[in-house]
């Protein structure tokens, strides 16, 4: 959160600079022109990559993702497989689809006009930002956004659009946290059953020296195979953001 705030205070100084300077820097190729020039671009394009990790991780699916991969791949009792990187690669590229149309949506209604000279900053920063506002509050529950408004003493506001981004983050992380402990805790159900007939068998037959997570593992995994449980899953998860 820290990371994200001087980003905001940096990006609020951006804002509220005159047209064509900022902290004496020209902003513009010319005089008559309102677009970035091309040295600051570069300025702006690598803050925004070192922020592009907590931004993935904190406004977009990969949170509710890699839940719910982690809880389905302990509940199986594999351990490392798949790997860390698989799972993080395939939370990535899953996030990636769910928000390329709000990415769009964003540099459409924002930096586009802004590189055309049509709108000025602050009309660009709030164009650009209100499709990722809505896609935030569909998925951030109203007890979280209470919350985050009661903990920083913000005023009420009239309307949900007009909730700023400081307060909807955090309420959108906490939402989905929720929901990918509710999620993961469903999956853990059948297999948890699978765990405790193979405990109850091994100790009725007196086999106790062998643990009985070794006998139920492959039970777990052909079930899951069987099911074709990856598409289950993924098809689920897919489903709950559309």
């Amino acid at each position: 959160m820290r990371i994200i705030w001087l980003a905001g205070l940096s990006m609020s100084a951006l804002l509220a600079a005159p047209n064509d300077t900022l902290f004496g820097i020209a902003l513009s190729q010319n005089k008559g022109a309102s677009v970035l020039g091309v040295p600051l671009q570069i300025v702006v394009l690598l803050s925004a990559l070192t922020l592009l990790p907590a931004v993935i991780v904190s406004i977009t699916p990969f949170l509710r993702i890699t839940l719910v991969l982690h809880f389905l791949r302990q509940a199986l009792g594999t351990q490392t497989a798949p790997s860390n990187q698989v799972l993080i690669g395939l939370a990535l590229f899953l996030s990636l689809i769910i928000v390329r149309p709000v990415a769009e949506q964003m540099y459409k209604s924002g930096w586009e006009p802004l590189e055309q000279g049509k709108v000025s900053r602050q009309e660009a920063w709030d164009q650009g930002t209100r499709p990722l506002k809505s896609f935030l509050l569909r998925f951030a529950r109203e007890k979280d956004i209470a919350l985050m408004v009661e903990t920083t003493k913000t005023p009420p506001p009239k309307s949900p659009e007009d909730l700023d981004l400081g307060i909807l983050i955090p309420a959108y992380v906490l939402s989905e946290l929720k929901a990918g402990f509710q999620i993961g805790a469903v999956l853990f159900l059948p297999f948890l059953v699978i765990d405790l007939v193979v405990a109850s068998v091994t100790l009725s037959v007196g086999m106790v020296q062998l643990p009985p997570v070794m006998i139920s593992a492959p039970f777990k995994i052909l079930l899951f195979v069987l099911v074709d449980g990856w598409n289950l899953v993924v098809g689920s998860l897919l489903k709950t953001f559309y």
